[in-house]
This record gives C-alpha cells, sequence and structure tokens, in this order.
C-alpha cells in the first residue's frame, strides 16, 4: 500500500518519482538519436529524400509492430516488456558506431532504425499501459503531463548537445550515447513495481469477458488485435480521434526532416545550429506541460483538442515563410506545444476510458491505424520538399493541418466532456457486438 500514490498528491508514489526519472534520461537518449540518425544519412547521401525514406522505414516497421505490441502487451508483464524493449535498442544503436569505426555502409542504418522503431512502438504501447498501474485513475491526466514536461526538459537540452557533438565528432557519438542512456532505462525499470491489472471479471463481469478479455485471447492474434480496434470504433470521441489522427500524422511526419533540411541546405547553417533550432521547438513541449491539464479542466477536451491542432497547422504553414533561425525556431516551438496539448489530451482520454485489460490493444489499433499513413506522408512530404521547395510544401501542410482540426467540430470530439477527466458510459459500456472478436 505505501506504492500507491495518494489522491492529492503524485510524489508520495516512490513507484511514479523513479519512473519519472527513468523516462527523462531515456528522452534524453531519444533525443540525440532524433537528431543524429537524420544528420548521419544527410551527410553520408547528401539527400533529403534518403532522410524521408529513413523516415519512412521506421514508420512501416512501427505498424507492423502495432498489429501485435497490443496482444503483447495484455498478455505479458509489462515492466518486462519495457526493459526488453529498452535492452534491444541499446544493441542496436550500439551498432551503428562499431561498424562506422571500420566501413559506413548505410545497409546498416536502413536495417537497425527500422528495427529500433518496432522497438519503440514495443515500449510506446506498453508504456501507456503502465501509467495507470503507476498512479490513480484521477491523476493520469496529470502525470502524462508531469512525463511530457521532464521528456521536454530532457529534449530541450537534447538537440542542442547532439548537435555539439555531431559537430564535434560525428553523428555516430551522439547515436552512441543514445544507446547508453537506454541501457540505463532498462536497469532502473528494475526498481519499479506495478499494481496487478484488473481482468474482465473484475471490471464488468462474465458478460464482457466473452467480447475483449479471456475469450478475446483465445480468438489468436488477429482477434485480439481486432477487440481494441472495435472498442474504438464503438467510441464516439476516439473513433474521429483515430481517423483525424490519421490525416494529420500523414501530413506532419516528416517536418522535422524538412526543418533540419531548411536549417542546414536552404540556410547554409551547420548541424549546431540544427540542434539550437530542434532545442528551441521542444521547449514547446515543456510548456504544454504546464498547460494541458488546465485547458482540459477549463474548457474540455473538445476544444482543448481542435483548438491546439488549428494552432499548429498555422505555425507549420509559417515556417517556410521566413529565413530566420530565431523565427523558425519560435515556430517549432508553437508547433511542438499545439501538438502536446493534443496529445497528452488524446492519450489521457484513451487511458481514462478504456477497460484495464484492453488497454494494449487499444492503444495498438489506435496508434497503428493513425501511423499507417505516416510513412507515405514522411516520403511524399520531404519528397514535394525537395521539388518544390520548403516555403510552398509547408505552407500547404499548414492549411491542411488546419481542415482536420476543423473538422474535428463536425464529429464527437467537439461534444467531449466539458470539464476534467472522466470515465464515461460511452466508453465504459461498449456494446458486446462492438467488441467480439470471434
Amino acid at each position: 500500500m505505501t506504492d500507491r500514490a495518494p489522491t492529492t498528491s503524485l510524489w508520495g508514489n516512490r513507484n511514479y518519482r523513479i519512473f519519472l526519472v527513468i523516462q527523462t534520461l531515456s528522452a534524453l537518449g531519444d533525443s540525440f538519436s532524433f537528431v543524429a540518425i537524420p544528420l548521419l544519412v544527410l551527410h553520408s547521401t547528401g539527400s533529403v529524400v534518403q532522410m524521408g525514406l529513413v523516415t519512412g522505414l521506421t514508420g512501416v516497421a512501427s505498424i507492423v509492430t502495432g498489429l501485435f505490441a497490443g496482444v503483447i502487451a495484455d498478455r505479458f508483464d509489462r515492466r518486462r516488456l519495457l526493459m526488453l524493449a529498452d535492452v534491444a535498442r541499446c544493441l542496436l544503436y550500439a551498432l551503428i558506431p562499431l561498424v562506422w569505426l571500420f566501413a559506413t555502409p548505410m545497409w546498416l542504418i536502413y536495417t537497425v532504425v527500422p528495427l529500433t522503431g518496432g522497438f519503440a512502438m514495443l515500449f510506446q504501447v506498453t508504456y501507456v499501459t503502465v501509467v495507470p498501474a503507476i498512479v490513480e485513475p484521477d491523476q493520469i491526466i496529470r502525470a502524462n503531463a508531469h512525463l511530457y514536461g521532464t521528456y521536454a526538459v530532457a529534449t530541450v537540452g537534447g538537440p542542442t548537445l547532439a548537435g555539439l557533438v555531431a559537430a564535434a565528432f560525428g553523428p555516430v557519438a551522439a547515436i552512441g550515447i543514445d544507446a547508453a542512456t537506454f541501457a540505463v532505462s532498462a536497469a532502473g525499470l528494475l526498481l519499479v513495481t506495478l499494481r496487478p491489472t484488473p481482468r474482465p471479471t473484475e471490471e464488468k463481469g462474465a458478460d464482457q469477458e466473452r467480447g475483449t478479455g479471456r475469450g478475446a485471447e483465445r480468438a489468436g492474434v488477429r482477434g485480439e488485435f481486432l477487440a481494441g480496434f472495435r472498442f474504438l470504433w464503438a467510441h464516439p470521441v476516439l473513433r474521429p480521434l483515430t481517423v483525424l489522427l490519421s490525416l494529420f500524422i500523414f501530413l506532419t511526419h516528416g517536418m522535422t526532416d524538412v526543418i533540419i533540411f531548411r536549417v542546414k541546405e536552404d540556410l547554409g547553417h551547420g548541424d549546431g545550429t540544427v540542434g539550437y533550432v530542434l532545442s528551441a521547438g521542444t521547449i514547446g513541449t515543456f510548456i504544454a506541460s504546464f498547460l494541458v491539464a488546465r485547458l482540459r479542466k477549463g474548457i474540455g477536451f473538445g476544444p482543448s483538442w481542435i483548438g491546439a491542432v488549428t494552432l499548429a497547422g498555422v505555425a507549420v504553414g509559417c515556417l517556410g515563410l521566413t529565413g530566420s533561425v530565431p523565427v523558425i525556431g519560435a515556430l517549432s516551438a508553437t508547433m511542438l506545444m499545439a501538438t502536446g496539448v493534443a496529445g497528452i489530451c488524446s492519450m489521457s482520454l484513451r487511458q481514462e476510458v478504456t477497460p484495464g485489460h484492453l488497454l494494449g490493444r487499444v492503444t495498438a489499433a489506435f496508434w497503428t491505424t493513425h501511423y499507417s499513413l505516416g510513412p507515405l506522408g514522411a516520403a511524399a512530404v520531404t519528397a514535394a520538399a525537395a521539388g518544390f521547395g520548403v516555403a510552398r510544401v509547408c505552407l500547404a501542410v499548414g492549411v491542411g493541418v488546419v481542415c482536420v482540426a476543423l473538422s474535428g467540430t463536425l464529429t464527437g470530439i467537439v461534444r467531449a466532456e466539458a470539464s476534467g477527466p472522466s470515465r464515461t458510459p460511452a466508453a465504459a459500456e461498449v456494446p458486446e457486438s462492438a467488441t467480439e472478436t470471434a
């Protein structure tokens, strides 16, 4: 009982504190590869198209993994899965600097980076299921905001350090640092204890067991994945949210590559400047962690999400209209602040309304669906940037994102709860026909 967080504060929860520190270290490492991988590809090939291709292949690996990541997360020990994903990424990223000592094979990048993307998807799906097992239900959005904020703190300094390390020692050195942080994160998870996940009979009774619980577990991987997808499709908010986020990911998945290309190739700045710009952008993530709980409590989920995505579209549209590095950094910060608010709201809502035993499958179905267009989007946006210029592409993407946001006013998103988080009847009482997997 000492590991359970008191309802008035998160900081008395030892498991939560350790988990927060671990994820901060992991995020610091992620920010190194976030910068170093595109820089390594650009240094080796000089091609923004190949940058987009690596990003696209990583997205494909994530989608494929997402087909069964939720099934695994709902079947197996979730802490061990997080450790497995961290150890695998540590070993894979460590291969790059080791091999680069003797040769510079691009095939290694095209192999290792997508594989790490698959393990990243497994980690991300499992990570979402772990948060409700560490904190209390009414603390989920605050916990997500804190985790997102520490992620921002790590990534504010991370890209700057990665850019400086890449400029001084090369991008492979930054990738080596990323590998080390995954090792530390895996070791730290040994100190975290999770509350047991309630089984279907504990949450909804024997009737639900036939639709989304043990009965579904006997239906095979396909049936278990469809259990998560059908829960999403039956929910009046999660259904349109998934569709609109699929379009949003298609439009924005390649924007980091576009920003890097803009700063280095169009404006002629070095790797260090790229790091500064991306660090400035992640300040927006930090701001989002402070705003999101207040926004959602004050104006509700729907207005918070729609307003944030609209702001993100405006920021993206303006990115290509300036040649000023500080302005590009400020616009990146605005874009990431807005997408941060939208992302925290979206993830928290899924955690609040989804039964615990089904959360892995729902998360996997959600991410697999809305990331499915990401690889195509990354390839299309980066190719368009090379062919038509960054300014035109950013304007087109920005307009598209604003249209996606405004489309939310015509769906159940705008009618989501008007105040703080709640377990809505529509979510908790999905009819059996919507989740049956037989």
